[in-house]
């Protein structure tokens, strides 16, 4: 008996002698070491934004990689980083609880930037996962490999090696491709036998509304002060088929897009919007056009900017806004 997939029910793929394999990894590291550009280029499709600035990911994103001798589930989550507010705590504590769920950790030091006191954070909780009961595997990843030169780059990789007890070390550019194959090849390697966890052909299991509201939100990031990231959250409102507009009548179908984005003053209100509210027209423009891609659809986005004062210290304000 064959699954939808072509594995049989033990997972075996016919004919090949091999197990097919599937299961979960988890890529973690401090904040802005490249994680969401390798989840977006080993599936090769956007499903986490990225940013310039650190904290960008809020929510932990799964991106599913399909190959006739595997599955792999990708995990991308917030980076890890000393937490100074409520906020952070919790998402420290994601990451961590997520840790202890997959079969593989890939741990994403950047080579344009030297091995610091972050990363050593991170490397001993990660070298207590390996020697844990679960004994986790954790493969080393030198993101960023294209913008520094060889003799550099393979300083960083005899750094990142000292750093712990590291299952595989493997220098990657997200932007460039560059041994994006070769990191899949020896994650799936880490993988258990087992049949497809997801259907063929889904690339993410993302509600539309969480997706909807990380690409408002990557657009509000581009080009503001540091501030604004760790301050800003974006909420779906609602997404309705605007009536008469279902596509029935020949003209593309409608939908209407109701978001609203959160900040703690009204500085931060004030860069959203920009001059006569330029800057927001901008963002709308931006997030629209990845809202179309995304929903198939014409869309028309109602954005609202609104102050949530200090949310990320504030337990009641975090659960409405999401955390």
């Amino acid at each position: 008996m064959s699954d939808p997939d072509g594995t049989d029910a033990g997972g075996a793929r016919p004919g090949t002698g091999e197990p097919f394999r599937s299961g979960f990894a988890c890529i973690v590291g401090r904040p802005n070491a490249g994680k969401s550009t390798l989840t977006n280029a080993i599936v090769g499709q956007k499903v986490a934004i990225t940013s310039g600035r650190p904290q960008t990911t809020r929510h932990v994103v799964r991106g599913v990689v399909h190959r006739p001798d595997a599955q792999l589930v990708l995990v991308d989550t917030p980076g890890l980083h000393r937490p100074r507010t409520l906020l952070g705590e919790r998402l420290n504590d994601l990451v961590r609880d997520t840790l202890t769920e997959v079969d593989v950790a890939v741990f994403c030091l950047p080579a344009d930037q030297r091995v610091g006191p972050g990363d050593r954070y991170i490397a001993q909780q990660l070298t207590d996962l390996a020697r844990g009961r679960a004994a986790t595997p954790v493969v080393a990843v030198a993101t960023k490999a294209d913008l520094v030169p060889k003799g550099r780059l393979a300083e960083h990789l005899l750094e990142v090696a000292g750093l712990g007890e590291w299952a595989d070390v493997v220098p990657v550019s997200a932007v460039e491709g560059y041994q994006v194959g070769t990191l899949v090849d020896v994650l799936v390697r880490h993988l258990p036998p087992g049949p497809a966890l997801y259907p063929d052909g889904e690339l993410t299991d993302e509600p539309e509304a969480v997706m909807v509201a990380e690409l408002v939100r990557e657009a509000a990031l581009e080009g503001v002060r540091d501030e604004l990231p760790h301050s800003l959250a974006v909420v779906v409102d609602e997404i309705v088929p605007r009536e008469g507009r279902d596509g029935s009548d020949g003209r593309p179908p409608m939908l209407d897009v109701r978001v609203h984005l959160f900040v703690e003053r009204d500085s931060q209100k004030a860069i959203v919007i920009g001059k006569g509210g330029s800057r927001l027209r901008d963002v709308g423009t931006t997030a629209r056009r990845g809202i179309e891609a995304l929903l198939g659809a014409k869309v028309y986005l109602d954005l609202h900017v609104k102050v949530a004062k200090d949310w990320q210290r504030d337990p009641k304000q975090l659960r409405r806004l999401g955390f």
